[in-house]
């Protein structure tokens, strides 16, 4: 994580530090490539961060067409989840079926029905739901989640939490996964594979030099200023790719990004048991419940178009209130705004296919290469979460007509830092790392291990009590754990700890956080001044 004039040219340099631009930086650096990766805030900290946590097929794009993009999600769903086991796990969802569900209005297969079957005046009619569900059970070749399922709702714990009036559901198959903690693991792997990872390091201006970019950067703490040379770049800058592609590399081109804003509530835990809910709206939207982090309730998500890239997404009240009353048609007990304890908004940066709405817009990838005049460029539009890999190889692919590539595809099966245990084996890893560090107690234990996987014992070292691991910050977050954070996962602020390495800023006060910031901030700085030293 060095700085500086770079003199020696690497073969890439990657704008963004989110999903996309990390799993491109480890793929490539796995390759042979040389790589340099600039994010200009913390990793993870735009729309990386701010998803509804799933590995998922994506059963609403079947309404779309989009058969492509959903099947190579549900294949990609038991790759992902091989390879981080600890960060990711399978969940069971919960679709309540009503005779007054109906589609979007603007989606192919709902105008398809209203020709053929008018009579349906646009009511989503159970049959369809279950060919929906047998698609999705299909196409991904799935062996490692159980399939669907039809379920009564009456005298089940799935349906105790819902109004009467639902007494049947189909139960499929989905994963969650840990989505910035995943984009962390990613630059890890690539930083071990030989990249160099640069946090807080805006690119403030690329120009092409012959067959060469030359990159300029500036230190977003320090404002030190750096020049780095690359073969080729990657605009892999989220909602910011449309405005790299026109001011930071002055580019003309006629590729368009759409801003979606998506945002989501947290309320107290609605419910007992640990299925999720999918629900469908009377207007053909759809959200989901999903119990988060032991004692809360996730809802979520909107689509409204975000228009600027850099003023900050927030759940507005409006949207608040849509997800509230969405919930409130479902759940037997109401919830209010005073049942929200957090909100957090995150923009999707799509590909502008002209759709009519924000829902309808796609959610598949595009990537371009722009070589017209010196060194080429790949810009990076829309994809989602589940297909990062498969996006990171198809961008390889690109990359490799105009850079040597040591090998080809190599990610699949490979398991991220923390992840190399079974699939099932999670529980037993729990068990076996209490049984090695006594003092922890069953929810401390699983922390460690959901996070950290079989590298929490790392984090523990030899302590014997939890004294041993230092300062206590609050809500089992140690010292120890702190400085694995920032020494291992280009950790710099409590921000980065509590809101995206972990969610424990549901538990830690205002006061705990400030006191965290300030201890991180004062490491930070006499790490500096040590580093000044040297020098």
């Amino acid at each position: 994580m060095t700085q500086g004039t770079q003199t020696k040219p690497v073969d890439l340099f990657v704008i963004g530090g989110g999903i996309n631009g990390c799993g491109i930086a480890r793929d490539a650096a796995g390759r042979g490539l040389s790589v340099t990766l600039a994010e200009m805030d913390d990793l993870a900290s735009a729309t990386s961060s701010a998803s509804t946590k799933l590995f998922h097929g994506g059963l609403r794009y079947l309404e779309y067409f989009e058969v492509r993009l959903v099947q190579e999600a549900l294949e990609e769903r038991e790759v992902l989840l091989k390879a981080m086991p600890h960060i990711s796990w399978p969940m069971r969802f919960v679709l309540p079926y009503h005779k007054d569900m109906r589609f979007e209005s603007e989606t192919p297969t709902s105008r398809v029905l209203s020709r053929v079957m008018p009579w349906m005046k646009g009511r989503r009619p159970a049959w369809l739901i279950r060919l929906g569900l047998f698609l999705y059970d299909t196409l991904g070749g799935r062996k490692i989640l159980p399939a669907t399922r039809t379920l009564s709702l009456k005298g089940t714990p799935e349906g105790a939490p819902l109004q009467d009036r639902f007494e049947k559901a189909f139960e499929y198959s989905d994963c969650w996964i840990e989505d910035s903690r995943l984009v962390a693991l990613n630059a890890r792997d690539a930083e071990a594979r030989g990249a160099t990872i640069l946090t807080r390091m805006q690119v403030a201006h690329a120009t092409r030099e012959g067959d060469l970019w030359r990159v300029e950067t500036k230190d977003m703490e320090s404002g030190a200023e750096a020049t780095h040379y690359a073969r080729m770049l990657v605009n892999a800058g989220g909602p910011w790719v449309g405005r790299i592609i026109h001011d930071t590399i002055d580019l003309p081109s006629t590729e368009g990004v759409r801003l979606v804003r998506g945002s989501h509530i947290v309320t107290r835990k609605l419910y007992d048991h640990d299925k999720c809910y999918f629900f469908q709206g009377e207007d053909g939207r759809i959200i989901f419940a999903i119990p988060y982090e032991r004692d809360f309730t996730l809802i979520g998500t909107t689509d409204a178009d975000h228009e600027d890239p850099s003023q900050k997404p927030v759940c507005t009240e409006a949207e608040r209130d849509y997800l509230i009353a969405f919930a409130n048609r479902y759940f037997a007990k109401a919830i209010s705004a005073a049942d929200v304890v957090w909100s957090y908004s995150g923009v999707r940066p799509l590909y502008d296919d002209g759709a009519s709405s924000a829902t309808a817009a796609t959610r598949d990838y595009t990537l371009k290469v722009n070589a017209t005049g010196g060194a080429p460029v790949l810009n990076v539009f829309g994809g989602k979460i589940t297909t990062y890999r498969r996006l990171a190889e198809s961008a390889l692919e690109k990359i490799g007509e105009h850079l040597p590539l040591a090998k080809g595809p190599w990610t699949a099966g490979v398991p991220l830092a923390g992840g190399d245990f079974p699939v099932a084996g999670f529980d037993a890893l729990v068990r076996e790392t209490q049984a090695a560090y006594p003092f922890l107690d069953g929810t401390w234990a699983r922390r460690l291990v959901r996070a950290y996987g079989i590298e929490a014992k790392d984090i523990l070292g030899p302590a014997t009590q939890a004294e041993d691991l230092g300062r206590a910050f609050g809500a089992t977050l140690t010292e120890a754990e702190v400085t694995w954070l920032m020494d291992r996962e280009y950790a710099r602020r409590a921000e980065d700890v509590v809101w995206r390495r972990s969610k424990l800023g549901l538990r830690l006060s205002a006061e705990e956080i400030a006191a965290l910031d300030a201890w991180m901030t004062g490491r930070h700085d006499r790490k500096d001044s040590r580093a000044d030293a040297a020098e």
